[in-house]
C-alpha cells in the first residue's frame, strides 16, 4: 500500500480546499437551494461577443497564438486601460492569461524566493494565500476592519513590514467586502511602498464595478508606482465571461520577460477563441458594462437595505458585487451560521473566514443574481434569524 501522504509536496499538503467550493458542492447535492455564494454574474456573455467567437470557429481560427496573446488583443487591452490613465506597450508589457488567477500566479512565481514575505490585506480573494504558500513564500496577513470600511491604512501597512517584505497584494474593488480605495487612500500608502522597495500586485478585475461618482483609480497610475506594480485584470466579471477563462497581466518589461517563460512552459497561450471574444468585448462592450453596472447597483442598494432591516449590520459596499454583513449578533460563528442556514433554510452563502481570519463574524453574499432570486433568499434568511432569536 502506497503512503501517498509521504509523496506529496509539503506545500500542497498544508493547503485546505476553498470554502467557497465546499458550500457550492454541498448545495449541489440538495433540493430547492438558493445560492448567493458564487461570484459569477447571472448575465449571459453579450451576444455580439459570442457571435465573434462563433464566427472565429466557423473560420477555423483554432490554432495556437503567440505566447503573449494575439497582438490585436494586447493592443485592445492597452487601448482600454488608457481610460484609467495607464499606458502599457502591447509588445512588451502585456500577457493574455488564463483568467486573472493565472496572472496572480505568474507574478508571484516570478518574484518570490523561499521565505520572502507577501503582505495580504484580509479579508481577500481566496487564491492569494495558497498560491503564495505553494511557491514557498511567507504570508503576512494585514487584518482590515469595517471601522475603516476595509481599506488598507498607512498604519496597518507599516506595522507588518519587515526586512523580508517583498510584495503587497492589493485588491480593490475588493472581493469579498465590496470596499474600494480612492486616490487619496492610495496616495497615502505610496511613500511607504517606495521607501521599503515593495512591489505591488494590483488585482483590479472589478475596476468597472465602482458605484461612486468617481472613476476607479489604479495604483499603477500614481507617480512612482507603474515601475513597481504588476496589474491584473480580466473579462469574467465586467463582461460576464467567467467560463471563457481570459485575463491579462501588465507590468514592467523586465518582469513580463520573465513571466512569459512560466506562461509558455505551463500554458502556451490563452484559448484562441476566448481571445477573439475578448477583442470584441473590449472594442464594442461599453454599453454592456453600463447595463450590467446599473443592474448591479440596483441590487446592491436593495440587498444592503434588506440585511440592515433584518438585523445583520451591513455597510454599503462601493464596488464589486458582494455584501459582507456582520452576523455576530446571532452568537454563531461564520461556519455555524452558513451550515445551519444551508440545512435549515436551503440558502447557500460563504463564511467570512473563507477570506482570512479577519472575516470571521461575517458572511459573504453575492448579489450577482436576479432580484427575484435575492428576494426569496432574504425571506429565508430573515426566517432563519427569527428562529435563532426566538
Amino acid at each position: 500500500m502506497i503512503d501517498y501522504n509521504s509523496k506529496l509536496n509539503k506545500n500542497i499538503a498544508s493547503i485546505q480546499t476553498s470554502k467557497i467550493r465546499k458550500y457550492f458542492d454541498l448545495a449541489a447535492k440538495m433540493d430547492n437551494v438558493i445560492s448567493l455564494g458564487v461570484g459569477e454574474p447571472d448575465f449571459l456573455t453579450p451576444w455580439h461577443v459570442r457571435q465573434a467567437a462563433i464566427s472565429a470557429l466557423e473560420d477555423g481560427t483554432t490554432r495556437y497564438t503567440d505566447n503573449l496573446g494575439l497582438s490585436r488583443l494586447r493592443q485592445a487591452i492597452s487601448d482600454y486601460l488608457k481610460r484609467f490613465a495607464l499606458d502599457y506597450d502591447p509588445t512588451t508589457q502585456i500577457i493574455a492569461t488564463v483568467g486573472g488567477s493565472e496572472a496572480v500566479d505568474l507574478a508571484l512565481r516570478t518574484l518570490l524566493n523561499e521565505d520572502d514575505e507577501v503582505l495580504i490585506p484580509e479579508p481577500c480573494y481566496v487564491c492569494y494565500d495558497p498560491i503564495t504558500r505553494l511557491i514557498g513564500g511567507k504570508v503576512v496577513s494585514i487584518p482590515l476592519s469595517k471601522e475603516n470600511v476595509f481599506k488598507l491604512t498607512p498604519a496597518a501597512l507599516k506595522a507588518k513590514i519587515t526586512d523580508r517584505t517583498k510584495i503587497l497584494i492589493l485588491s480593490y474593488p475588493n472581493n469579498p467586502t465590496g470596499a474600494i480605495m480612492e486616490q487619496d487612500d492610495l496616495e497615502a500608502i505610496v511613500p511607504i511602498l517606495i521607501e521599503n522597495d515593495i512591489v505591488v500586485i494590483s488585482d483590479e478585475i472589478y475596476a468597472e464595478l465602482n458605484y461612486t461618482d468617481k472613476k476607479h483609480v489604479s495604483i499603477a497610475s500614481l507617480i512612482g508606482m507603474k515601475e513597481r506594480t504588476i496589474l491584473v485584470g480580466g473579462f469574467s466579471k465586467t463582461y460576464s465571461m467567467t467560463g471563457w477563462r481570459l485575463g491579462y497581466v501588465c507590468g514592467p518589461p523586465p518582469l513580463i520577460k520573465e513571466m512569459i517563460k512560466i506562461h509558455q512552459y505551463t500554458i502556451m497561450c490563452a484559448p484562441t477563441i476566448s481571445q477573439i471574444a475578448g477583442i470584441e468585448a473590449l472594442v464594442n462592450g461599453d454599453d454592456d458594462i453600463k447595463r450590467v453596472k446599473d443592474d448591479f447597483n440596483h441590487r446592491r442598494n436593495y440587498i444592503t437595505e434588506a440585511f440592515n432591516r433584518i438585523g445583520l449590520t451591513c455597510y454599503h459596499p462601493q464596488g464589486a458585487f458582494y455584501v459582507f454583513p456582520c452576523i455576530k449578533t446571532t452568537g454563531l460563528s461564520s461556519d455555524e451560521f452558513c451550515e445551519r442556514l444551508l440545512y435549515e433554510q436551503h440558502v447557500a452563502v460563504v463564511p467570512g473566514n473563507a477570506f482570512g481570519d479577519s472575516g470571521e463574524g461575517h458572511i459573504r453574499v453575492s448579489y450577482c443574481y436576479s432580484i427575484k432570486h435575492i428576494t426569496e433568499a432574504l425571506k429565508r434568511i430573515e426566517t432563519f434569524i427569527n428562529n435563532i432569536n426566538n
